[in-house]
Parts: C-alpha cells; sequence; structure tokens
C-alpha cells in the first residue's frame, strides 16, 4: 500500500490512561481543533490543526463540522447469535438461558442464518461506533467461521470463539470435549491472526463444560499462547451455587477456571458481580480482565456490579454489551448504565473514566492499546465521529455545557446510535450516519 495520507479535522479526545490512577489532568488528550493524519490505515500525527496543516498544506482534508473524535469503542463482551431475543421479556440469568437463549442458539446449524446474523450485527456494532468486540459464538463451527469471514470483508479488528458446552444443555447444543478441541483448533488454524482477526478459547461457563472439557480449553492455551480465553463469572447467585454444587472439590468459581489454568493475563471474565476478596485477587495476581455489562446485570436482576472493589484491588475492568441479556448496542447506553450502577453503590465515574472504560481500557483488557483504543501516532486508525447536534435535546443541551467534560457526559447521558455520524476503521469509513 502507497496512498495518500488524508486528514480528519474535527474536535478529537482520547484517553491516555486510566483517570483514577493517574489522574483525570493526566488522563486524556483533547484538540478543540484537531487533525487526525490517516496513511495505510495508521495514524500518522495527531494534534493541533492549524500547526498540523502549517506543516502539510497540500493534505487532503475531510471537515467533521460540529463533531467529536473519539477511538472506536471496544465492547469485551457480546454473544452475537443472541441478537435476535435482545429485549426478551422477564427472566433471570438462568431460565433466560433456557427459554431464550438456547432456542435462539439452535439455529446456527444453518450457514445462511449465521451470515446473515453476522452481517446484520456487525452492521449494528459499526452504526454504534463500536469497532472491536470480543464475541461467542455458538457450539457450532460454521457460527464463528462465518463471524470471522464477514468481519474480514470489512478488515474489522475482531476477537470471537466457538462455545465450548458439553453437559448441562440442550441435546441438539452440545459438543464433546473432543470435538470442542478438533473444532476449535481448525478455526484457531484458519483465522486466528488472519489479517485483523483473533481467537478466544470460549467454555460458555464452568456448569456447562466437564472436567476434560476445560482440560482441553487450557490445552489449546498452552498450544497458542496468543489466544484468549473469554467465559462467564460470578453473574448470578443461583448460578454461583450450582457451580459450587458441580465442583466441591474447588475453593470458589474462580478456583474451578484457575484449576484448569485458565486464569491467564489474556483471559476476560463477563460480569464478575459476586467476587470474594480472595478472587478479585487472584485476578489482579494473573492480570485477568473483566467485562463489565451493566444494562444486561440490571436487566437480567443479576446484582451491581461493584467497580471500586475492582479499583482496590487492581483488577483490570472494561465495558461489554452482552447482547442479548444487555439491551443496548450502544456504549454510550452502557456508559449511562454503568454510570448508574455506580450510583447505586453510591460511587461515581466521571466521563473521562467512562469513555475511558469505553476505549482504551477494552484495548488494555485485549493487550491492544499498542494498536486500538486510543489515537496514538503508529496505532490502527479505528474511530467514531460523535455527531454534537445528533438529536434536537442533544443540540439544546450542549449550548450550556461547559467544557470537553460536561461535553462527554451529555453524550453519554443522552446518546445512542444517533449520536454516531460515522464510523472508521483501518482508515475506511464503514459507516455512516448520512449514506443511503
Amino acid at each position: 500500500m502507497n496512498n495518500p495520507a488524508v486528514g480528519h479535522r474535527s474536535a478529537i479526545l482520547h484517553s491516555l490512561a486510566d483517570p483514577d490512577v493517574v489522574g483525570i489532568e493526566n488522563a486524556y488528550q483533547y484538540f478543540a481543533d484537531g487533525l487526525l493524519i490517516i496513511k495505510d490505515g495508521l495514524i500518522t500525527h495527531l494534534g493541533d490543526a492549524k500547526a498540523l496543516l502549517q506543516q502539510y498544506p497540500a493534505l487532503e482534508v475531510i471537515t467533521h463540522h460540529n463533531k467529536l473524535i473519539v477511538p472506536g469503542f471496544i465492547d469485551t463482551h457480546i454473544h452475537y447469535p443472541q441478537t435476535g431475543v435482545i429485549a426478551s421479556y422477564g427472566e433471570q440469568l438462568l431460565d433466560w438461558l433456557e427459554n431464550y437463549t438456547f432456542p435462539a442458539e439452535a439455529a446456527f446449524s444453518d450457514p445462511q442464518h449465521c451470515r446473515d446474523t453476522a452481517d446484520f450485527f456487525l452492521q449494528e456494532l459499526l452504526k454504534n461506533g463500536t469497532t472491536t468486540a470480543l464475541v461467542f459464538g455458538t457450539v457450532h463451527k460454521t457460527s464463528v467461521s462465518a463471524f470471522f469471514d464477514a468481519a474480514l470483508q470489512l478488515n474489522l479488528r475482531m476477537i470471537a470463539g466457538k462455545v465450548m458446552m458439553d453437559r448441562n444443555a440442550p441435546d441438539n447444543l452440545k459438543d464433546t470435549a473432543q470435538s470442542s478441541y478438533d473444532d476449535s483448533k481448525a478455526l484457531i488454524e484458519t483465522y486466528h491472526q488472519k489479517k485483523r482477526l483473533s481467537y478466544a478459547v470460549t467454555p460458555r461457563f464452568a456448569p456447562t463444560s466437564s472436567e476434560q472439557q476445560l482440560a482441553v480449553a487450557g490445552q489449546l492455551l498452552k498450544e497458542y499462547p496468543e489466544l484468549y480465553l473469554h467465559t462467564h463469572l460470578s453473574e448470578n447467585h443461583q448460578e454461583i451455587a450450582w457451580v459450587a454444587e458441580l465442583f466441591p472439590e474447588r475453593t470458589n468459581y474462580l478456583d474451578v477456571y484457575d484449576h484448569y489454568q485458565l486464569v491467564t493475563d489474556r483471559s476476560i471474565f463477563a460480569h464478575s458481580i459476586h467476587l470474594c476478596d480472595s478472587e478479585c485477587e487472584r485476578l489482579a495476581q494473573a492480570n485477568s480482565a473483566i467485562a463489565f455489562c451493566p444494562t444486561s446485570n440490571t436487566f437480567l436482576g443479576s446484582g451491581l456490579f461493584n467497580l471500586s472493589q475492582m479499583q482496590q484491588h487492581k483488577v483490570q475492568v472494561a465495558l461489554g454489551t452482552d447482547i442479548g441479556g444487555g439491551t443496548s448496542f450502544s456504549m454510550l447506553q452502557t456508559m449511562q448504565e454503568a454510570y448508574k450502577v455506580c450510583q447505586l453503590r453510591s460511587a461515581q465515574i466521571s466521563p473521562f473514566k467512562a469513555f475511558y472504560l469505553a476505549t482504551l481500557a477494552g484495548a488494555q483488557a485485549l493487550k491492544l492499546e499498542d494498536k486500538i483504543g486510543n489515537l496514538q501516532p503508529g496505532t490502527e486508525a479505528d474511530f467514531a465521529v460523535l455527531d454534537l447536534a445528533a438529536t434536537p435535546l442533544i443540540e439544546y443541551r450542549l449550548k450550556s455545557a461547559q467544557g470537553i467534560e460536561e461535553q462527554l457526559f451529555v453524550l453519554m447521558m443522552l446518546g445512542d446510535d444517533r449520536a454516531i455520524d460515522s464510523t472508521y476503521s483501518f482508515g475506511n469509513c464503514v459507516y455512516s450516519k448520512s449514506a443511503p
């Protein structure tokens, strides 16, 4: 590739670090009139527009009027096969799996259904400014191949895996320890590190995997050290009691995974609402990450995530939508719900913290901060353009906003997919609100 450089001129903001660690003043970089210069999919320059344009007077520039450029959002926990059961009424976790999730996932034995859902799902992500996601497939190998093929077409940075589930599930959704190993290995050999794709070993959760299957999950991680581990942890009290019955020899839920060498610095555990201090200490020691999924946790009545506890133990946390238990693809709405969950725990998160959790924290959780999650020169040009006049209410409210912090707060409290003007992946526009 040797394409000419292109500049994007707008207000620009990105996170540099966790504001609760380094202080808000050191946690972000903001340009009221900024310029992002991109060449061959990578960011080459970021800075004040007037200063950079003096250096590059012949640069082609796309001006985004009354907009704010931020890094593409990163969703660290989502189920693409559950797109069709989002907003399903009236169940808590285990009943919800039985009555909605499993019937929906059974349809993914049909390759065409997989392809159609993958295409719709990716368009919804991009429409909401999400450029990277850690994604559950189903037990069917084709569910993951269809997803990866669709992501390849758009050159997206995506991570996904085939569900491993050999017990406590409907017969038409069970694999075996051996078939889950074989199918996962075939998918890894075909897709892992192909362009911008990565593979995650994906046991659904401890109750639906036998000891043998958890062991082969650990074996895959040893054979391919660059893989991720993606599963659920301590989402619901009933679930936790079930794990204790199934694994009486283990000291706690996390210890089940730890026993099979699944707690690593490339492990992402969704939910993790009801952890004891020793589990938090172990997660921090392993440098594992948690996906905080506020819309799902409240919708399914699972509980209120304790962000303060995780910060106290220095556990890495990022945001996830958990579609379809979650109720929105929008990371702006997810930030809004995260704020409310923290409020109910008598804590607050600043808008800088919320945007950090939705961008750089996700990249750090996935060990990809050198590639995505920020707009530093050398990183991949994945970014979202937010519309500061997306709705009459947002436009009206922002007229009285004092500075970027208040602007961010308004966007996260009032914003949704309508606030996304356009989304760019590797420098290419992959979604535009104005496109027919």
